[in-house]
């Protein structure tokens, strides 16, 4: 297997959805690029220990796109088949949030709006510590709309976290409708650039982009914090899921179990 072959990860998160029988699947579809390019080129876990105490952080501030970080985490051997096979399952370890009991999983999450905020409380420490981790968070765009975002944001630049790199997962939608719909967000880039970060907006499925970005933003050390905005698609890599928010509650069936997957392994 290619490790971090992005079909692979998305065929990871079928498998989860299907034998758990659980949703959410369109919400972590947007993210898979964003965490493959994490975990592949930027994350460092000294002696390939997630709890390393110098292991760079990874937040999922938006808990409930979980399957996707749990099929990295399988990818990089920190996750047995056992787990993924049993996820969402009477007796699994794995829920359908974000839990800081699983080695890699830094917070709880899912309650929306706080993954931020615990990500600028690692990024401090780090730099009380003189250390050179970085801290990264994953936020949806949705999520945005919660206040804890924006103290955590005054915070971050107040105390010049140049180590902290927030990514914005902006796939346009939330669960009861789109961003517009629900509340408009506006210009995201310009909304975190007014807080005083660094910040950019790029394609969130172009691995390349996501890579120069975060690799641009890691050695540059100006006392600033960093902000991606990702443009992403909610439900990438399956055409029926694709800006279809009814795949945010919809649960696989065999039928439709199928059809993703002949459609990933480039079967349509």
């Amino acid at each position: 297997m290619d490790s971090f072959n992005v079909k692979n990860i998305r065929k990871t998160i079928l498998d989860m959805a299907f034998n758990g029988s659980t949703v959410h699947v369109g919400c972590a579809f947007s993210i898979v690029e964003i965490l493959a390019v994490l975990y592949r080129n930027h994350l460092s876990f000294p002696s390939n220990d997630v709890n390393s105490p110098i292991r760079d952080y990874m937040v999922l501030s938006k808990g409930h796109g979980v399957m996707a970080q749990y099929a990295c985490l399988h990818e990089k051997g920190y996750l047995p088949s056992e787990d993924i096979q049993q996820y969402f399952k009477s007796g699994s370890r794995l829920k359908g949030l974000a839990d800081a009991h699983i080695p890699g999983i830094e917070a709880t999450t899912g309650s929306l709006g706080h993954g931020l905020s615990v990500a600028v409380g690692l990024a401090l420490a780090a730099k009380l510590n003189k250390t050179e981790q970085m801290c990264y968070v994953i936020v949806g765009d949705g999520e945005i709309n919660e206040g804890p975002i924006w103290e955590a944001a005054l915070f971050a630049a107040q105390f010049k976290l140049d180590n902290l790199i927030v990514i914005v997962d902006k796939n346009g939608f939330q669960a009861m409708g789109t961003t517009d719909e629900v509340m408009s967000l506006g210009n995201i880039e310009k909304k975190f650039a007014d807080f005083e970060f660094d910040a950019v907006t790029l394609d969130g499925h172009s691995e390349s982009e996501l890579d120069t970005a975060i690799h641009a933003f890691k050695i540059n050390k100006n006392d600033r914090p960093k902000v991606i905005v990702a443009n992403t698609v909610k439900g990438k890599g399956v055409s029926f899921m694709e800006n279809d928010n009814i795949w945010h509650y919809t649960r696989l069936n065999k039928e439709t179990y199928a059809a993703a997957v002949a459609e990933l392994q480039g079967e349509k």
